[in-house]
């Protein structure tokens, strides 16, 4: 059914369309805002003319909104310049793209230029982010890109090379080498993707090293680090893994403070190289690190002028390429590293970044949800009355791992929760949510049914595993140990109420089948009541007494007519608290019951109404336990669910958009204008579904005499 209710269910089905198509991947990169690079620069060359990208234009608002705001005396004598214009014969890469072409300028995205460094250090990686046989000389039209992976896919990210300049230096990021440009365009790219230079400021670097890689982190307090942090430290450093570290700072005015030692608080560092060598009798432990600011290095054993070099001979200080350079990069101890050190990003490359078949490949499970106000952003365990309404998304574990600890039969898999696009929404106030997930065993009895799992269920059952905590950051992961079975896994904020968008990727060793919990969509059928149908009710007695003296001669009531005889009827009833029904809801009962399209209802038709309309009271009196005349939008879905109507998430979504208050409550006549709703699409649906298939075929007029009538 060609029915698309929503711009983020639209999204979704385009989105699914490409990946059939093969749109997203690394050969098949989306175009950012729809700009294709070949195109625009063949038309650049045939009109003799340089790019100029309006969508991310030379001007105040690709700089930033507040501390390079329009307004900020930072942007004031700032002057956008190409390369051509900055020196004399500007190279892209000049003898490969190296750690020492990185050094920070005026915005603290230190954590995005050590992600880079990383970078470098893997070829292959390094060129899949910047496509090479870029230039200033051949086919030169001013027009560069660059491809990152977001939240799921590839994307082509193009832009001119006009660059932010105060007195004729670059004013961020820029090369040891005057006349170097790629990791400053590099930078403007990322920039770009996220609306602004401003928008880099502060982050982790895992952020950036996922955007290279597509890859999955995992975060270490060193504090609490395993004993073989080294050998984990060297594996990964061995299988092309990027790493990153940092000092923590207490307080913000201790961020990228130096300190004695020639080590910088709060400051990210790259990892870019793990190391034994022999030492007195002895081998020690080392690594290696770089300071993206291309300068001030730490100053203690190991570093570049520290006499333990002196005992080192030529071939081995050869292989650790010891230089003595203030380039940012300098050895030090793996004890001293732990002494100074809070943290450890590690991020682990996936199938289509790896760097051959020998290393390790990784099964890999992607999801996309989001948290809607009102309907499934439930909030953490803390909520129990809002949690069960989480996305859920079942996990079924279907091998053990080859080389088990102590003989358990085990899997092991990693479980990582992105949120998207908050970076993007910072300069609308948008901040990264808190954001966590637990692990529950589905019962046996229950293994193979999707259905959704309710409240009840989560007071009785404890979570078999979960993260450490919930967090701030744009992603939260773990790994996880569990026998083979079934488990839901519940991704969510941590206050409830936050809307957002986010990908749950499942990583294992061995098969896995993760996918999220969507019950069948479904109206039950209504059971032929038993029994005497003849007499009549007391209640009918006055219906048709009502009914009689508003209908007239032609026994047939109008929709003001309706609303007057239901308005009578529910008044009497003292226990819903409710304002009356509206003439928009009078109307939809008439397209609901009006049989021969004559806009208007005999009693028959009322009759079968009324019976509908005190079935649902009698759900809405249920769940109105406070007697407000509302029911909680997140209550909804149950009231639904036992009025026979069986629906996904996407759909609950949509009847908290359309019938919601802006407190997230449902009144009487909304709650009866949606099941009124469902009843009739159900029932149109039925009638064009001639043979059962599940999929009916409209021309226009069809299409819309069903929708404008309902």
């Amino acid at each position: 059914m060609p029915f698309i209710p929503s711009g983020f269910f639209c999204d979704r089905v385009i989105r699914e369309r490409d990946r059939r198509n093969g749109e997203g991947s690394l050969i098949k990169p989306l175009k950012f805002e729809g700009q294709d690079f070949a195109t625009l620069r063949k038309e650049c060359l045939s009109k003799k003319k340089l790019f100029e990208d309006d969508i991310f234009p030379a001007g105040g608002q690709s700089l930033g909104y507040k501390e390079f705001g329009q307004k900020s005396t930072k942007v004031k004598n700032i002057v956008w310049k190409r390369p051509k214009e900055i020196c004399e014969n500007p190279e892209f890469i000049i003898g490969g793209a190296n750690r020492t072409d990185i050094c920070q300028g005026d915005l603290g995205d230190c954590w995005f230029l050590a992600a880079i460094a990383c970078l470098t250090l893997n070829e292959k990686l390094l060129f899949r982010v910047i496509p090479p046989d870029q230039n200033f000389t051949e086919n030169y039209a001013g027009i560069f890109h660059f491809q990152f992976w977001r939240y799921g896919d590839w994307i082509d990210v193009i832009i001119d090379d006009c660059l932010p300049t105060f007195n004729n230096q670059l004013v961020f990021t820029k090369s040891s080498q005057r006349n170097e440009f790629w990791s400053a365009l590099l930078e403007k790219a990322y920039a770009k993707l996220h609306g602004s230079y401003e928008a880099l400021k502060g982050g982790n670097t895992t952020e950036a090293m996922e955007d290279f890689t597509g890859g999955v982190t995992e975060f270490y307090e060193i504090k609490d680090a395993p004993k073989d942090l080294f050998k984990i430290m060297r594996n990964a450093f061995e299988r092309g893994s990027l790493i990153g570290c940092s000092i923590d700072a207490i307080v913000p005015a201790q961020f990228e403070t130096r300190m004695s030692s020639g080590l910088v608080k709060g400051h990210a560092y790259s990892v870019t190289g793990v190391e034994e060598t022999p030492f007195k009798m002895e081998k020690v432990k080392l690594v290696r690190l770089r300071n993206p600011w291309g300068q001030v290095e730490w100053n203690g054993s190991w570093s570049d002028n520290s006499k333990e070099w002196n005992i080192i001979d030529k071939a081995e200080k050869g292989r650790l390429q010891h230089q003595i350079k203030e380039d940012g990069e300098f050895w030090m101890s793996f004890e001293d590293f732990l002494k100074n050190f809070t943290k450890l990003e590690i991020c682990n490359l996936t199938a289509d970044a790896l760097e051959s078949d020998r290393l390790q490949t990784w099964t890999v499970s992607v999801n996309e949800g989001r948290w809607v106000r009102g309907c499934s952003a439930g909030g953490c365990r803390n909520f129990p009355d809002t949690y069960w309404t989480n996305p859920q998304y079942r996990l079924k574990l279907l091998e053990e791992d080859d080389d088990p600890e102590d003989n358990e039969v085990v899997c092991s898999f990693l479980v990582a929760l992105m949120q998207k696009n908050r970076r993007k929404d910072r300069k609308m106030g948008a901040n990264l949510y808190t954001i966590g997930f637990a692990i529950y065993e589905v019962p046996k009895e229950m293994h193979g049914n999707k259905q959704h799992l309710q409240k009840d269920f989560f007071l009785y059952n404890a979570s078999k595993d979960r993260c450490k905590s919930y967090i701030n950051m744009r992603e939260v992961s773990q790994r996880f140990r569990l026998p083979p079975s079934e488990y839901v896994i519940i991704p969510s904020t941590y206050e409830p109420h936050q809307e957002g968008e986010f990908i749950l990727r499942v990583f294992s060793e061995k098969r896995n089948v993760s996918e999220e919990v969507e019950n069948k969509i479904e109206a039950d059928r209504p059971i032929p009541t038993s029994g005497n149908t003849d007499k009549e009710t007391e209640e009918e007695k006055q219906f048709r007494n009502i009914f009689q003296q508003i209908a007239g001669d032609d026994m047939e009531i109008s929709a003001d007519e309706l609303q007057s005889v239901l308005n009578r009827v529910v008044n009497k009833h003292k226990t819903l608290k409710i304002e009356g029904f509206t003439l928009e809801s009078c109307r939809s009962m008439i397209a609901l019951m009006d049989t021969d399209g004559c806009g208007r209802l005999n009693l028959q038709e009322f009759q079968h109404l009324w019976k509908k309309i005190k079935e649902w009271q009698k759900i809405f009196i249920k769940y109105d336990a406070d007697q407000s005349g509302t029911i909680n939008s997140y209550e909804m879905r149950n009231a639904v669910n036992e009025a026979g109507f069986h629906l996904n998430n996407q759909l609950y979504d949509i009847i908290t958009m359309r019938y919601a208050n802006k407190h997230m409550n449902i009144d009487f006549d909304s709650f009866i204008c949606c099941f009124v709703r469902l009843e009739g699409m159900f029932r149109a649906f039925h009638a064009f579904d001639k043979d059962g298939d599940g999929i009916i075929k409209l021309n226009v007029l069809e299409w819309l005499q069903l929708t404008m009538y309902a």
